[in-house]
């Protein structure tokens, strides 16, 4: 699969949000049930750091949203400005074809510009092509929350992950 990575749009909403019931109804990519507005998933989430990725190509698929990806900030604190929380989603046709790689690569290249200097993520246990793709993107484990949370009436493992930068807040 063909697809490029670009900034995420209003427009894209309608896709964005398709692509994550998807990732909900694996039941490993997150404990939310439903997915929010617009309204609500903009106010909670970096504008700076928003992306997508469409499929290339020119068939009828070209450009539409087969992943997305962006940073919530962690605290209104300002002492931690610069830490976000990371969410990727893929598409069910086009897991496991790179899409999630570049769409991380690319938002820690994004968090840098903003000055980020550190992503965290929470991962379900289970989902494990989840937490090798953060290790893969220079993410590291740094511990599991015990049945943090129920989902479908089952207590849930969340593994803990971050990625310092080394070129933002190194000084």
């Amino acid at each position: 699969m063909d697809f490029t990575v670009g900034e995420m749009r209003e427009g894209d909403w309608p896709r964005v949000r398709a692509v994550y019931l998807e990732g909900i109804a694996t039941g490993d990519a997150t404990f939310e049930t439903d997915a929010p507005e617009w309204e609500t998933w903009d106010a909670s989430h970096l504008r700076e750091c928003r992306l997508v990725a469409r499929e290339a190509g020119g068939g009828d698929e070209a450009g539409a949203v087969v992943g997305w990806a962006a940073l919530s900030p962690v605290s209104s604190r300002c002492v931690y400005a610069g830490v976000a929380e990371v969410s990727v989603y893929v598409g069910a046709r086009a897991r496991g074809r790179g899409v999630g790689r570049a769409l991380l690569d690319a938002l820690v290249a994004a968090s840098e510009r903003a000055g980020v200097w550190t992503l965290q993520a929470g991962v379900i246990a289970e989902n494990e092509a989840s937490v090798r793709l953060h290790l893969a993107c220079g993410f590291r484990v740094v511990g599991k929350r015990e049945r943090l949370g129920r989902l479908a009436g089952a207590w849930r493992d969340v593994v803990l992950l971050e990625r310092r930068s080394r070129t933002v807040g190194a000084g």
